[in-house]
């Protein structure tokens, strides 16, 4: 029912026809193609971005569910063509009439090795899912603290002027969203780190004792950081707009940012190219892997059942699906479900 406009941007709307799509509400399948279909990697309102790459490739939705209870057939239709039948028949459907969608926004300053860049087809299929669910996370947080540090050098260069984009509202309007975005941003920062520790170092040290404390006391390091720029943020929104110390404070607020970014990256990329390669090394069996994994997304439910959709716009649209099949693994269908349902509130 949604206007061509609200899935693509308005000049989009003379070359994509409107996609219908019908089906049971409560159908798992048909809220993953509706993702599908309008692309995960959702635009964020502070900053409009060109429509992210086509959606992702076969191999990772084998295991999407095909029907739910209800039976009833999921349905797409463009123009005078249409399909139904399984999730891959739905998938190629969209990825066949909406090639060469504009490109992803540019990479940051560093991005952690991508599943495409690191493994072949057959590789990643046998990867541990704790490591493609880490990665993916470490790819989120690094798109986003890059975001945010642009957005502070942009508030400390205008120093009080109004917003660029009136979209944005005033300046304390823009300040506001600001707060909430870093806000989000820490929530996912924190249920990550507390993942790592319960679910993800305990197993490396089973294997290995002591091979995760680096990793450990790099946490312990980031979180007064983290804390300080939640304070200078609040500073930051009391303070009277153009004064020398609301100037003043908008530096340093860039210049913490700017500090953290380090930081995370670093850690990220030790992450990333020295620890986690050692997952295989654990050997750990199929069954064991996916109650880790379950245990990942129990121990970040309170972001991921309320910022999910905040978490997948840090992420390429084809990665951004390959999450939802790795959520899609989970074997307590109500908690994937629930989880789906809130990027389409």
């Amino acid at each position: 029912e949604k206007l061509t406009a609200e899935i693509v941007p308005h000049e989009g709307s003379t070359l994509y026809p409107a996609v219908r799509l019908r089906g049971s509400p409560e159908s798992i399948l048909n809220t993953y193609v509706r993702l599908a279909s309008v692309s995960t990697n959702s635009i964020p309102s502070d900053r409009r971005l060109p429509p992210p790459a086509p959606t992702t490739s076969m191999a990772a939705r084998s295991r999407v569910p095909d029907r739910t209870d209800h039976e009833i057939p999921t349905t797409l239709q463009v123009r005078s063509e249409g399909v139904t039948g399984s999730s891959d028949a739905l998938l190629r459907f969209i990825d066949s009439r909406f090639p060469g969608l504009s490109s992803a926004p540019p990479p940051p300053a560093y991005a952690p090795p991508s599943m495409a860049a690191v493994l072949s087809k057959g590789e990643e299929e046998t990867t541990s899912l704790m490591v493609r669910v880490t990665r993916m996370q470490h790819k989120s947080m690094t798109w986003h603290l890059e975001r945010m540090v642009r957005w502070a050098e942009d508030l400390a260069t205008r120093g009080g002027r109004k917003a660029v984009d009136p979209k944005v509202g005033s300046w304390r309007m823009e300040v506001s969203k600001f707060a909430k975005s870093y806000s989000q941003l820490l929530e996912v920062m924190m249920e990550h780190a507390q993942m790592e520790e319960r679910v993800l170092f305990p197993i490396f040290d089973g294997a290995d004792r002591g091979l995760s404390k680096h990793a450990k006391e790099e946490h312990a390091r980031d979180l007064p950081i983290m804390n300080g720029i939640k304070e200078i943020i609040k500073s930051v929104e009391v303070l009277d707009l153009g004064s020398p110390n609301n100037r003043e404070t908008l530096h340093n607020l860039s210049s913490r940012l700017r500090s953290l970014q380090g930081q995370c990256n670093q850690h990220f990329r030790d992450e990333d190219v020295e620890l986690l390669p050692m997952m295989e090394a654990v050997e750990l069996s199929d069954e064991r892997d996916k109650i880790a994994l379950e245990q990942c997304l129990d121990v970040m439910q309170g972001t991921h059942r309320r910022l999910l959709k905040f978490f997948l716009e840090g992420l390429p649209s084809h990665d951004a699906m390959k999450y939802l099949d790795l959520i899609s693994v989970c074997r307590d269908k109500e908690k994937m479900e629930c989880m789906l349902q809130v990027i389409l509130e």
